[in-house]
């Protein structure tokens, strides 16, 4: 049987200054899709990477004294690491400063320019070099500075080649109403509806007043516009390789940050088409991460950096709270006492409790081992029920990109599973020699919940799941399938269980 394939890409990141919980928010988000998309059954492949070029970086290294290249090495360094620690499963990192994307560029460039898509003019307007974006007067905000970052923007004035974006605004018009699920959540889709309406100017896609780029082909001087460049990643990694593009291209989606949902939707569908090339399927807008004092921006210091959260409440208590706390699509609130309300409540109490007391029971009462079930009452079919139920919701949500409905669901039947210890009371029945097969059913409804709940939770808290298997003292964690938690009664009998050991320790609150 041929598995079916899947694509998901994060934006590439821009390696301005430090990642914050905002990138860590998007790059888990996709995270999670993927790792489930496997669990499915399917062929994933994950792309994340970094935007490396562009006036802004080759100005800032300047004013450190060292190359634009020394400057993003070290940033770049750090994102890597933090995927690590985050447990991110992409199965490539795309830097636009590699030769091998260099040459996809240089190629894509061409393409477009022998079909007379690309030609050479002189450029004179306003220039946003924090965004690196061009915008005409009309486009400013009421104080004449850039309507994304409302910044100044400058005058520029210089020899440019132009991308016939214009030549595409009725195309790319109707791609977007006749396909609902290209851009999502329908309000970024209304959005870029509009904004083609109002007409497409031809894009000024080179620049000759630096040169951190990658060159213009057979015109040095030029290196071509930051945005041209990025976008062109999603396919940098099998271009080269017709087999692999023909099976991951078009990707499934693009999940990137609302303000750049511009890019993503009408110049890189432009370009595609200029090229030749099939249009990805979904580009996913996913809303902003707001603290107690607004947007989280770099220049106002708001910024929560996630390696300080992770050494203080590891990466899946992280990996947790964003999946949970957050709508996709709209934006959230970062809040530290929310999260460790969380922490606290949902991993401590309900999933750390359920675990704990359940593998306690079993070694208290049975010596560690999981015995043989016969029979079941009216609560433990329930039990049962609620779990094949819990599973089959979760998946219908996770294929359908609901996140947080998808933890929420678990955690429903996490409280069940807690509720059902203090309905049957097992350290009851123990005491009673004619309630032992009673006993042994219900403990084992519990570990078998348990190995359910660790199938669901590893897209979201890998690290959590591979605990609970391993306490449980199961094999080939890496092996399961989504499919394994659709049936009720798979914990093998007779089996032997570990020790418990806590999950996530209870914060004190000062």
């Amino acid at each position: 049987m041929n598995k079916k394939n899947f694509y998901i890409t994060t934006p590439i990141y821009y390696p301005s200054a430090k990642l914050h919980i905002g990138h860590a928010y998007c790059t888990t988000i996709a995270d999670a899709i993927a790792r489930f998309k496997r669990l499915a059954g399917y062929d994933v492949f994950f792309l994340t990477g970094s935007d490396e070029h562009g006036q802004k970086i080759q100005r800032t290294a300047e004013s450190q004294g060292v190359t634009p290249l020394e400057y993003v090495d070290k940033i770049v360094e750090g994102f890597q690491e933090l995927w690590q620690r985050l447990n991110i499963s992409n199965n490539d990192f795309i830097r636009t400063s590699e030769p091998r994307h260099q040459k996809v560029v240089q190629e894509i460039f061409k393409k477009i320019q022998d079909k007379g898509d690309i030609y050479k003019g002189s450029y004179t307007g306003l220039y946003c070099t924090p965004c690196e974006s061009y915008w005409t007067e009309h486009q400013l905000d009421e104080n004449g500075c850039c309507p994304d970052c409302h910044r100044p923007v400058e005058k520029v004035s210089e020899e440019a080649y132009f991308f016939k974006l214009s030549n595409y605004a009725d195309r790319i018009l109707d791609h977007i109403e006749k396909n609902p699920d290209f851009i999502v959540p329908t309000s970024r889709r209304n959005e870029m509806i509009n904004f083609i309406k109002q007409g497409l100017e031809d894009l000024c896609i080179s620049r000759t007043s630096f040169d951190w780029g990658i060159p213009v082909p057979d015109d040095e001087k030029h290196v071509i516009y930051v945005w041209f460049d990025a976008v062109i990643n999603y396919i940098t990694p099998f271009y080269d390789d017709p087999d692999r593009f023909q099976k991951f291209w078009p990707a499934d989606i693009h999940l990137v940050g609302k303000e750049i949902v511009r890019f993503h939707s009408i110049i890189w569908p432009a370009m595609l088409m200029a090229a030749d090339l099939p249009l990805p399927k979904q580009i996913y807008g996913h809303g902003w991460l707001i603290t107690d004092s607004g947007k989280m921006s770099k220049s106002v210091g708001n910024v929560v950096d996630p390696m300080l959260l992770i050494d203080e409440f590891s990466a899946d208590a992280i990996r947790y709270f964003l999946l949970r706390e957050i709508t996709l699509g709209q934006d959230g609130n970062f809040n530290r006492d929310a999260l460790i309300t969380r922490i606290n409540s949902d991993l401590a109490n309900d999933l750390g409790n359920l675990l704990h007391r359940t593998l306690n029971m079993i070694n208290k009462f049975q010596g560690g081992i999981v015995n043989a079930f016969d029979g079941e009452s009216e609560i433990d079919k329930s039990l049962k029920n609620d779990a094949i139920n819990t599973a089959t919701e979760y998946k219908n949500l996770m294929e359908n990109i609901q996140l947080s409905d998808a933890v929420k669901k678990v955690w429903t039947f996490i409280s069940r599973a807690n509720k059902y210890i203090d309905e049957t009371m097992p350290w009851k029945l123990a005491k009673d020699e004619t309630q032992k097969q009673t006993l042994s059913n219900t403990l084992y409804n519990l570990v078998e919940s348990l190995r359910i709940i660790s199938i669901l939770i590893s897209p979201l808290m890998p690290s959590t799941a591979q605990k609970i298997f391993e306490q449980l003292n199961l094999n080939d964690f890496e092996k399961i399938q989504i499919e394994d938690a659709l049936t009720f009664g798979k914990f093998p009998i007779n089996h032997k269980i570990n020790k418990p050991q806590q999950l996530f320790p209870r914060i004190e609150v000062k």
